[in-house]
């Protein structure tokens, strides 16, 4: 039997003092006892959720809108062609009109019992209250596997080096903050990844008014782990944009920096290739050119353009199109650094890097306006 939620008590009749945002991706199971949860945490508190859902395949919208059919402080925002932990986060609070928004996971391990302790902190004049498994009296280890635990602790030191805030659990996905310094904050956002706390506390350009309320994070007891290889790349890609101010995209960099494997995967497969007797070096140098960009595109979907991943007919559309803008970029490329060895203007070393420089700035500009498209 999934858990009930209580019966609307009257601070549902007042306008919402609090929303929690509840970002989710494949918790069905979970929506019904967060409700349950927050219900009893939340009592004598006027307050609200938002469940963000990234089109998940479990029925996670349909679960929220059977309860918010008979619960007027349930509301869901269904996200469809993207994804991402921090933009669904933007999405829900700026659909708040709450004086305080929070944020949780949606997986159960964050305490919501503490709540109105970060609640009272905010009030009493704390900027952010953040849920810290690393203030005294928290404790991270029963939630996280030994390999999240290294990461987890590898990015808080990491990201130590770039704040102005003083925090102990910079990584924690659990905070609470008024809405209206989160709307001030929001434009500043790269809004990519996971970390969106990290996001706001660099983005505010100056050291905030932070309270850490320990709370015991949980294991999960339902959905799985969202956490990969690619959460730290682009946790990683957080961390740079904001040292560089922003002025030189995360997006792009990584399209560069895959298309700087590409380059080995071409070489590695062209060795291979002209190993096979009999083939020409024509017939070698396509195939190693295939192999590379079909790598390039399945990382690029992977890590680049995770939020706007492609699957299914989608997928095999966006790689014929990805075959497409690429070879024309390559055909630029030979005629760019051609025309400027043969004209004099520089030697073939400068005519080489321009012709590659060009060639990266073109597929980048095909892949996020024909193959990625925001849709």
């Amino acid at each position: 039997m999934p858990a009930q939620t209580h019966a609307p008590t009257q601070t549902a009749e007042l306008p919402a003092e609090l929303t929690v945002v509840v970002p989710c991706y494949k918790e069905a199971a979970n929506v019904a006892p967060m409700v349950a949860r927050l219900e009893a945490a939340l009592r004598g508190i006027a307050w609200e959720v938002v469940f963000v859902d990234d089109d998940s395949p479990d029925g996670t919208a349909a679960r929220v809108r059977e309860i918010a059919a008979r619960d007027p402080r349930v509301r869901g925002l269904r996200r469809i062609g993207r994804r991402g932990l921090a933009s669904a986060v933007t999405e829900g609070v700026l659909s708040s009109s709450a004086a305080y928004v929070a944020v949780i996971d949606g997986d159960l391990q964050h305490d919501e019992t503490i709540l109105p302790a970060m609640l009272a902190a905010v009030r009493e004049g704390a900027e952010v209250a953040i849920g810290s498994r690393h203030a005294e009296g928290g404790e991270a280890g029963t939630g996280f596997s030994a390999a999240r635990a290294k990461v987890s602790d590898a990015g808080t030191r990491l990201a130590a080096m770039l704040l102005p805030t003083p925090v102990g659990d910079p990584m924690s996905g659990f905070f609470l903050m008024p809405r209206a310094l989160f709307e001030f904050l929001a434009p500043k956002l790269s809004a990519r990844g996971f970390k969106i706390l990290l996001d706001l506390l660099l983005s505010a350009g100056r050291p905030l008014r932070v309270a850490e309320i320990p709370y015991r994070f949980r294991p999960r007891q339902a959905g799985e782990s969202k956490l990969d290889a690619t959460v730290l790349l682009e946790f990683l890609g957080l961390l740079m944009d904001k040292a560089l101010g922003g002025w030189l995209p995360w997006r792009f960099v990584s399209f560069a920096a895959v298309g700087a494997i590409g380059v080995v995967v071409h070489l590695a497969a062209l060795f291979l290739a002209v190993q096979i007797p009999g083939i020409r070096f024509e017939a070698a140098q396509w195939t190693a050119t295939f192999v590379a960009m079909t790598v390039n595109f399945l990382l690029n979907n992977r890590i680049t353009y995770r939020d706007l991943r492609l699957r299914g007919a989608r997928l095999a559309r966006g790689l014929v199109i990805f075959y497409i803008g690429c070879g024309i970029g390559a055909a630029a490329n030979v005629g760019v650094a051609g025309l400027l060895l043969r004209e004099g203007l520089a030697g073939w070393g400068l005519a080489g890097a321009a012709g590659a420089l060009l060639t990266v700035v073109w597929n980048y500009a095909v892949s996020s306006t024909l193959v990625w498209r925001g849709r």
